[in-house]
């Protein structure tokens, strides 16, 4: 490995902001739980699902700063603004789907675990996002990007 790759990393300024907004995204999810459950609970930092979007608010820092450092008419940035779309269409469609689907199965392995059928791990739920919590992670995104950049 080249000695120069963790000093380049460090001094990307576009992988630095995105990685920053992404983690202000988890610890946002941490703040609106506190307040929306009265309770704290860790696992929402390093979990997915949740308001707002982390995987949107990354996706579209990303882009913006990319658009910022190379221009929204140059081809990375078009790279970047499509990769944010197919992201925050994942994190509100097919992992939404995917989410409630399990919530369906806990239910029914609850139904047959109670009558002592079987013993089963239950799944994880909260997997994707609503729109409304994608659009909020969108514009986290954007705007942490443009204060940071």
């Amino acid at each position: 490995m080249d000695h120069h790759f963790w000093p380049a990393i460090a001094h990307n300024r576009i992988f630095i902001i995105t990685l920053t907004v992404w983690l202000l995204a988890q610890a946002a999810k941490v703040l609106v739980g506190f307040f929306v459950e009265k309770r704290f609970n860790f696992r929402w930092f390093i979990g997915t699902g949740g308001m707002p979007s982390s995987h949107a608010a990354g996706a579209s820092a990303m882009a913006t700063c990319v658009g910022l450092d190379q221009g929204f008419n140059s081809v990375i940035f078009a790279v970047a603004a499509c990769f944010a779309m197919v992201t925050m269409f994942d994190a509100q469609g097919v992992r939404r789907a995917t989410g409630q689907q399990a919530t369906i199965l806990n239910k029914m392995m609850d139904d047959i675990y109670w009558k002592g059928q079987i013993e089963e791990e239950r799944l994880k739920e909260l997997i994707g996002h609503t729109p409304v919590q994608v659009l909020a992670g969108f514009i986290f995104g954007i705007v942490c990007a443009v204060i940071l950049y």
